[in-house]
């Protein structure tokens, strides 16, 4: 599979990775999805200390644990649980970030992280104590590469112009295509994009372009961000008889090539609960890429949202 530079650094990452939220926590048949992403040439994989308390990285780390070396493993911090657990909270924390980052190494049993991300982030954070802790565990040698994950344009823009944050992770669809409108301005940062989400909480998927096919009579869609649930519908027909009449594309492809076929895109990151959905996602990124054409159709039939928040 190909590997794409992430910003300046020296990580390549597999232009789709193992998006790890939504392995679960049965050991056996998470372990399995990841080796199958890792046969399948993914060698870039999410995760997070949030999810499932930990033990989502620990099961990446030992999985992945004879492989190391191969690998490109992205965790986040800022989120915190309660002491109870039954919530959490916001902590971004020079502190926190570096206590944080310890507990992270040992359940994924390395050395090292590749890529640390803060996961989430305001513009009231401590922004330069954010920073100054990236760095400290960059020069540290207990990271390789820093990024955020974050959907605000006034956060991104601060990181971009104050830090030496390698990729913003963000949510990109043909859905939400608010991520065009700072494209520019991560290029111009040499700042690379970690496309999340392309699927638009499944609306973007066969199984519900075959509902729309089908004509099913209840077809349970709900609103996306500025599209109404008869707009997701009207989207998904046009799709469908203007690029998929003859059935030579899955809805996968296209919503997974949409996103790769900016330049800005290092990576999209797809979740997967199965190893069939794995192998989907894997002949979906393989595919050919869009034609000028086909890109111009998805284009026209789908809003360029524009952030209206946090700018």
């Amino acid at each position: 599979m190909q590997k794409r530079k992430l910003g300046q650094s020296d990580l390549f990452v597999s232009k789709l990775g193992l998006g790890c939220m939504s392995l679960g926590t049965e050991d056996e048949k998470a372990k399995n999805i990841i080796k199958t992403a890792w046969e399948e040439g993914i060698n870039y994989f999410d995760t997070a200390d949030l999810y499932h308390f930990g033990v989502n990285e620990s099961i990446v780390g030992k999985t992945l644990k004879s492989v190391r070396d191969q690998v490109i493993i992205a965790t986040k911090v800022g989120n915190r649980w309660e002491e109870g657990k039954d919530g959490w909270y916001w902590d971004p924390s020079k502190q926190y970030i570096k206590e944080a980052v310890k507990k992270s190494l040992q359940r994924l049993q390395t050395d090292y992280i590749d890529l640390y991300q803060l996961h989430g982030g305001t513009i009231d954070d401590p922004i330069d104590d954010v920073i100054e802790a990236f760095e400290d565990l960059k020069s540290e040698g207990l990271i390789k590469e820093y990024g955020i994950s974050s959907i605000r344009p006034n956060v991104i823009q601060e990181y971009a112009a104050k830090s030496s944050i390698v990729s913003v992770m963000m949510q990109y669809s043909l859905l939400d295509r608010r991520p065009e409108t700072i494209l520019p301005l991560l290029t111009e940062h040499h700042i690379s994009v970690v496309a999340r989400g392309s699927v638009a909480k499944g609306l973007l998927t066969d199984r519900m372009l075959a509902n729309i096919s089908q004509h099913t009579s209840k077809i349970n869609i709900d609103a996306y961000l500025d599209y109404s649930p008869q707009q997701v519908i009207e989207v998904l027909e046009s799709i469908l008889h203007k690029l998929l009449i003859n059935r030579q594309r899955t809805m996968t492809e296209i919503a997974l090539q949409f996103n790769l076929a900016n330049e800005g895109i290092a990576a999209v990151v797809a979740g997967a609960s199965t190893i069939a959905q794995v192998k989907e996602n894997v002949r979906a990124v393989e595919a050919p890429s869009l034609t000028r054409e086909e890109y111009k159709v998805l284009s026209d039939i789908t809003k360029k949202n524009i952030y209206t928040q946090h700018c």
